[in-house]
């Protein structure tokens, strides 16, 4: 079954991977874009019939994260003949560039979906929109069926505001691609009303203690252009019927953790990355019942695992709990 298991690696055995540069487009306008991937860009391959975007952390070190994506579909025992893996590299200026037209992004910028710098600005949210607008469309991958978007710590603040906000999945659904998002211990998440955990029960806090607390990226005041037209409930609603998992290592419970948001914004989510996953999965029933919209996830605590990427996504169960059906 894993004979062609990533094949364009295996001929590189011992080599780092190489950067790619392929093309998206927004509006109508082109722009070059880096990833990593197991496959060559310029070469398509006619029977992928899955797509799994992993969007790496806030060192955007793509070039680790595709080497843990390699290991995620090991551990899943999937096959390079029907799976390609997509590494989208986040660049700030500080960053080698292979492409000078690429986009660039003001320091953590990008894991808040928000604008590139510069007149020609490419909101990040949008780059993932046009990332599966490229995969989806002409006869790049015919046979496409289903798309994954994983993201992990800055990916996974990415990822779950992605998740929240994107106006591109029903179209792809009614493409008759499936659409799938991992958000795995990301520092905060987006809250969609003014409510916290307090005590064992969510309140409207005292904004004078963090007067920006429910602005954007905590929650929807302030909201960037991306996010815009849907008020929180209208959100909560399409986003309850999105197929999400949530990942989190039971040992990432260090408060002083030195890459842990903590900001008042982020603190008021919970101690830790562990309390703010357990206490979001509280969140979500708590406005089930007051927008009367029932909400199932997928959830894992990964355990003896804390917040390396490696220590998660290498994990069997975890590949397991992704693609509980690997090879279909």
């Amino acid at each position: 079954m894993c004979a062609r298991l990533f094949a364009a690696a295996d001929k590189a055995a011992g080599e780092p991977p190489r950067e790619q540069v392929i093309d998206l487009e927004t509006a109508g306008a082109a722009y070059p874009f880096a990833v990593y991937s197991n496959l060559d860009m310029r070469r398509p391959d006619a029977g992928i019939r899955r797509a799994v975007v992993f969007v790496h952390g806030v060192q955007r070190d793509a070039d680790r994260y595709f080497g843990v994506g390699q290991g995620l579909l090991r551990a899943a025992q999937l096959d390079a003949s029907s799976t390609l893996l997509l590494v989208p590299h986040f660049l700030t200026a500080s960053d080698p560039s292979p492409d000078s037209k690429i986009p660039l992004w003001r320091g953590g910028n990008w894991m808040q979906c928000q604008d590139s710098r510069g007149k020609e600005a490419i909101n990040s949210c949008g780059v993932l929109d046009d990332i599966a607008r490229y995969l989806v469309t002409g006869q790049r991958f015919p046979v496409l069926k289903e798309i994954v978007f994983i993201g992990h710590s800055a990916g996974g603040q990415l990822m779950q505001r992605y998740a929240v906000l994107n106006n591109s999945e029903e179209a792809l659904r009614k493409a008759g691609i499936r659409v799938r998002y991992v958000v795995s211990s990301p520092s905060s998440y987006l809250y969609l009303d003014a409510s916290r955990p307090e005590g064992g029960d969510f309140k409207p806090v005292n904004s004078i203690l963090c007067p920006g607390y429910n602005n954007f990226r905590y929650g929807l005041a302030n909201m960037v252009p991306y996010g815009q037209g849907l008020d929180g409930e209208q959100l909560f609603k399409r986003y309850a019927a999105r197929k999400v998992l949530y990942l989190v290592g039971a040992d990432d419970n260090d408060p002083a953790y030195e890459s842990l948001d903590k900001s008042c914004g982020a603190a008021m989510q919970g101690t830790d990355r562990l309390d703010r996953h357990r206490n979001y999965l509280r969140y979500e029933q708590f406005l089930a019942r007051k927008w009367q919209t029932p909400v199932t996830r997928e959830v894992m605590v990964v355990p003896q695992a804390g917040h390396e990427a490696a220590d998660i996504f290498e994990s069997r169960d975890v590949a397991a709990k992704i693609f509980p059906a690997a090879g279909n």
